[in-house]
């Protein structure tokens, strides 16, 4: 580990994080990199920093104590450097584990993709992780959007993050099309149009694999019920389908005891309330209308439900499979009116790129909107919490932004490296701001009744509440 970088010595007062047997050794002085961000970026780290800051000091008394060490991307690294993100930039963050960030510009051209490219394949983070869910107050276009409580996986390395294009006309367009047409295509009636751009998106067994057991591990450390697979499998069978295979591969092969497949529970629900049912009859009830399926789909649902029966009946029947964690499945466009219509049956969504961006942006319009969405770049040993919006350059330096996706960012953050007890005071002041009607523009124009604050001032507002909620808390221990 250096001593600095892009010039800045690191915090004497501070220790680094280390990972060790695949854990993280968190000291009382953690050295965490930040990145201020662009734009708005400057106004919400600085309210965002103090919040964190009177947390960590309040729930620990003083014992604990973030080292901030601050790294350079975006605008103000070319200003300084004239590179949108210093190689030392990258090293700092991959030598110190865990960083947080703001939001920054995208230039021209682009090169600013390039820095979330760097950080995804340099620290492999490979799970993008966004918790959805209401804080009290918060305005809302639907009627009950406290039910809507979800911790969404999203794969953060293939599909059209690996994806390749070429653009229609171009010679390697041509030459791919061709090369479909007449020989991957020969002898049957789809074609390739001649005037079409291609994209090719890759989705593997081990990118799959690892994002699905973290979120199946998140399941089991958090007591959440249900992890579903969201896929476009019926229409993209062996990358969209496969992402659900292999999901479900993942979760019998590694989590046998703690989990149970849902159809494995319609099995298995079967036989508890008719313990005299034939694999025949029970197959007929998992598969409505079997008996005009082909002979040889017949024997396959046979044989799952054989299969499922003897090898998990003893440890999962009789009610037990009810205490385990479920595992179910839906297709990608039917989870966007179901996170709407019933969204209190889901749980954790573990989904491959492009779905989980999408179904993320929409899980948090429920709930409040990107100005108050949190998310993490998470992998094996490294980890970059960030505000999901932009920058808003045209509100810069005029203190009026909401803060709360970088302070929930911190949430995550502080959970993810143990500090629980600062974690909750922050929530716990955040959701009592908001309830008392003291919020920013964005909020403020929705609610009736409420106080407009500047970001200062809300973050100001949230470190009053947290004594008020120590000594409520204090007073609950003592009871």
């Amino acid at each position: 580990m250096a001593a600095s970088y892009n010039g800045v010595p690191l915090p004497s007062e501070g220790a680094p994080i280390r990972y060790e047997g695949g854990k993280f050794q968190v000291p009382d002085n953690p050295i965490i990199p930040f990145i201020e961000g662009d734009g708005t970026g400057r106004d919400i780290w600085k309210a965002s920093r103090q919040v964190f800051d009177a947390a960590v000091e309040k729930a620990y008394d003083g014992k604990r104590k973030v080292a901030w060490y601050e790294i350079f991307a975006g605008e103000k690294a070319f200003t300084k450097f004239r590179n949108w993100f210093p190689e030392d930039s990258l090293l700092a963050a991959k030598d110190l584990r865990v960083s947080i960030k703001g939001p920054l510009t995208t230039p021209v051209g682009g090169g600013i993709r390039s820095l979330n490219v760097a950080m995804r394949q340099e620290l492999d983070l490979y799970a993008c992780v966004r918790p959805v869910r209401h804080y009290a107050g918060v305005p809302s276009p639907v009627k009950h959007p406290e039910k809507l409580n979800v911790v969404i996986f999203r794969e953060n390395t293939e599909d059209v993050y690996a994806g390749i294009e070429w653009r229609e006309g171009s010679d390697g367009a041509r030459r791919l099309i061709k090369f479909l047409n007449e020989d991957m295509l020969a002898g049957g009636k789809k074609r390739i149009r001649e005037d079409s751009g291609i994209g090719i998106k890759p989705i593997s067994i081990h990118g799959t694999k690892r994002l699905v057991r973290r979120a199946i591990q998140y399941a089991l450390d958090n007591r959440r019920p249900v992890v579903t697979l969201v896929h476009k499998g019926n229409i993209q069978k062996f990358t969209e389908g496969a992402f659900r295979e292999w999901g479900y591969q993942v979760a019998q092969d590694e989590f046998r005891n703690s989990i149970v497949t849902e159809r494995e529970s319609w099995i298995l629900d079967n036989k508890d309330k008719n313990p005299q049912l034939s694999v025949e009859q029970n197959a007929q009830q998992i598969e409505p209308g079997l008996e005009f399926a082909s002979e040889e789909f017949r024997k396959s649902v046979y044989a799952e439900v054989k299969d499922a029966l003897e090898r998990i009946y003893s440890s999962h029947g009789q009610g037990q499979w009810k205490k385990k964690l479920m595992i179910n499945d839906r297709i990608a466009d039917s989870i966007f009116q179901q996170v709407i219509i019933r969204p209190q049956e889901y749980h954790i969504l573990a989904t491959p790129n492009l779905n989980g961006d999408y179904i993320s942006d929409a899980c948090a319009a429920q709930v409040g909107g990107l100005g108050i969405a949190p998310g993490g770049n998470i992998g094996d040993g490294y980890a970059v919490f960030e505000a999901t919006h932009g920058t808003a350059p045209k509100y810069a330096d005029l203190d009026v932004i909401n803060p709360g996706s970088v302070i929930l960012s911190g949430v995550m953050m502080f959970d993810f490296i143990g500090w629980s007890e600062a974690a909750r005071l922050i929530e716990g002041s955040l959701e009592a701001t908001i309830r008392q009607r003291k919020v920013t523009y964005d909020f403020e124009r929705q609610m009736d009744g409420a106080t407009k604050v500047k970001t200062s001032e809300f973050a100001s507002y949230m470190i009053g509440n947290m004594d008020a909620l120590k000594t409520t808390a204090r007073e609950a221990a003592l009871a």
